[in-house]
């Protein structure tokens, strides 16, 4: 049996528009309910239609309004995720797919200047890094820089915020999850030519940079405390687990990004949002492949 077609956007004349718009500022919800569902059903050409509402001096118009645009909005963000997640490999662009993430929850997100952000730090670390300098000295230099000069830490009294998974929150509040400041930590490290690897530690995340001469983990929850391969067995043998079960091997940028999605699919299935537990399931789908 073939999968049911979407169904075709309801057309509207003129005034029938007009009338549709008027009504979404009546006093009567169900009312303005109603007109909600027949614009949203006109497609996202409605959203057109009422972003001159958006500044409307009916505050009832202007809220209502602004939720079907944000609707419309959400939709192409998370078509977008989800295209990205389809056509994307192990090696996708990490970068670009923390973005899009953000954009389905915040569609109205300025991405230019949250990389303007992450090129400005990296741009003061690039010059403060020592030349030919040992790897303690070097971390030392970055952590120094991104955890005590910038704040990033984790947000331990409030582990499960949303806000905690979505980057552009993140260097808002200079706090988040271990994975979320793990990706930050790597995309400022890949602007200065440092490459770190994401490390899925069971219930927690970290990274390793790797030398010639050395390799060290980075705790970026814990405002970059460093680790040594034996913490690392050590956490991962406290856990009850396993070293045959990889968890030391770099993870690909796919399996972050699945990682983070994973998070937020539990925390929303905790909080009891079911679309927003439903949204973050069709992106775990879409990863899993």
């Amino acid at each position: 049996m073939s999968e049911p077609r979407p169904a075709e956007p309801v057309m509207l004349t003129e005034s029938q528009r007009r009338a549709l718009i008027s009504l979404l500022g009546d006093e009567d919800n169900a009312v303005a309910h109603a007109a909600s569902d027949h614009l949203k059903a006109c497609g996202s050409v409605a959203s057109d239609w009422l972003k001159p509402h958006l500044l409307s001096n009916d505050p009832h118009l202007r809220r209502r309004a602004r939720a079907i645009v944000e609707h419309f909005s959400r939709t192409q963000a998370d078509n977008a995720f989800l295209g990205f997640a389809l056509q994307s490999g192990e090696e996708l662009n990490l970068e670009q797919g923390v973005w899009l993430l953000a954009r389905t929850h915040y569609p109205d997100l300025n991405e230019a200047a949250y990389t303007a952000q992450l090129d400005g730090f990296a741009e003061e670390l690039a010059s403060r890094l020592p030349v030919g300098g040992d790897s303690d000295t070097l971390m030392a230099t970055v952590n120094e820089h991104l955890f005590d000069e910038l704040g990033f830490h984790g947000n331990q009294e409030n582990y499960y915020q949303p806000e905690n998974s979505y980057l552009n929150k993140v260097i808002d509040r200079r706090t988040g999850s271990p994975i979320s400041l793990c990706a930050v930590y790597m995309l400022i490290m890949r602007r200065v030519g440092l490459s770190v690897a994401g490390v899925g530690l069971p219930g927690h995340f970290i990274v390793r940079y790797q030398s010639p001469t050395a390799e060290v983990y980075v705790d970026c929850f814990n405002r970059g405390k460093l680790w040594t391969k034996a913490n690392c067995i050590s956490y991962i043998l406290g856990t009850g687990h396993s070293l045959q079960d990889g968890f030391l091997q770099p993870v690909t940028p796919r399996r972050i990004l699945q990682r983070m999605c994973s998070n937020l699919h539990q925390i929303y299935s905790q909080q009891e949002l079911p679309e927003e537990t439903d949204r973050l399931g069709r992106y775990l789908v879409a990863l899993a492949r």
